[in-house]
């Protein structure tokens, strides 16, 4: 296939990339390249989608691409890009998010679940708008793309290259000291990751296929106390698990999911369908997963490879978790 990726310097758009030049597929990465280059076999259209539709004018003016994979978070950009290129794609994958339903309270919910209102063009998708941003795309990508669009809705990403050092946290925790860990008392919330290899995989699978409309890319659900006891035993940790109340860590400052001073993939109250979203049409249509610890293992192995000592993007720093967990068998109550 002649494939057309909108990003390709990053995380998913570079796994993308990489293999469906495996595959042996022709691949062009419409990016900036700020931070890196795609990947090596792949044709660089050096373009800002900032500059907007000029910055599609190289990839428009190419002929007909086979598959157009886009990865946009600004609905402006998205759109920008559709006009310019969708007459001349066959398949056009947008890379969603389960982030687009309105309604997280209910386990098992499927791809007929109600989304939320789309954010208006001319809004700055900050994150508290980031559900409502890729609803905007999606409507966008459905108006201009038509019956050749997917809306691949994918949950928690992880595996090796996750920047947002959120899946790895805990395997990471253990690896890197024995001493008492804090986690939330939550021990049957769901957790719920798509390895970042198999998501990839299943986009360029997707387009090969023609297959079409919103389907969820999500893993299967796994209780928190089954990935915490998995974690600690993949990193041969010795760490007594110290569960705190979720109410006395939300009073004492500690961040729900991800972010500085999160106890990553904890969620807030009427999120018990968050990480427990239905894969049931995707699998049929010919989505595969590995084995969830095969992605922990790597995981750690990718954590091992970037320093457990290194300042992280999520999670409690060791002398934060330390301060609670002093206080917390001190019994300190929030002032």
């Amino acid at each position: 296939m002649r494939i057309l990726v909108l990003g390709g310097t990053a995380f998913l758009s570079a796994e993308i990339t990489r293999q469906a030049l495996a595959a042996g597929h022709e691949v062009t990465c419409l990016a900036r390249g700020t931070r890196s280059a795609p990947p090596e076999g792949a044709t660089w259209l050096q373009a800002d989608r900032a500059q907007g539709r000029v910055a599609y004018a190289a990839a428009a003016s190419a002929g007909e691409w086979d598959a157009v994979v886009d990865v946009a978070r600004r609905p402006g950009q998205a759109r920008e890009a559709l006009e310019a290129l969708a007459g001349t794609a066959r398949h056009w994958t947008f890379v969603s998010s389960c982030s687009v339903y309105a309604d997280h309270s209910v386990p098992g919910a499927a791809e007929d679940a109600a989304v939320l209102a789309p954010l208006a063009v001319d809004l700055e998708p900050t994150p508290e708008r980031y559900g409502e941003a890729k609803s905007a795309i999606e409507r966008s990508t459905a108006e201009l793309a038509g019956d050749k669009a997917h809306l691949c809705r994918a949950g928690l990403i992880g595996g090796p290259g996750d920047e947002s050092d959120r899946y790895g946290y805990w395997p990471a925790r253990f690896a890197r000291d024995p001493g008492p860990a804090l986690a939330p008392d939550i021990p049957a919330d769901s957790t719920q990751v798509i390895d970042v290899r198999d998501l990839a995989a299943w986009v360029l699978r997707a387009a090969e296929a023609g297959v079409t409309g919103a389907l969820n890319a999500v893993g299967d659900p796994v209780p928190f106390a089954v990935y915490l006891d998995a974690a600690r035993q993949i990193a041969r940790g010795s760490a007594e698990v110290v569960a705190a109340p979720a109410d006395w860590l939300a009073a004492r400052g500690v961040n729900y999911w991800a972010g500085p001073d999160s106890l990553p993939l904890w969620l807030p109250p009427g999120h018990d369908g968050f990480a427990a979203r239905s894969n049931a049409a995707a699998l049929a249509a010919g989505m595969t997963l590995r084995p969830w610890t095969e992605t922990m293992q790597d995981t750690l192995a990718d954590e091992h490879r970037r320093g457990l000592g290194r300042d992280r993007k999520a999670g409690l720093s060791p002398d934060t978790e330390r301060r609670l967990l002093r206080e917390f068998r001190a019994g300190v109550q929030p002032a």
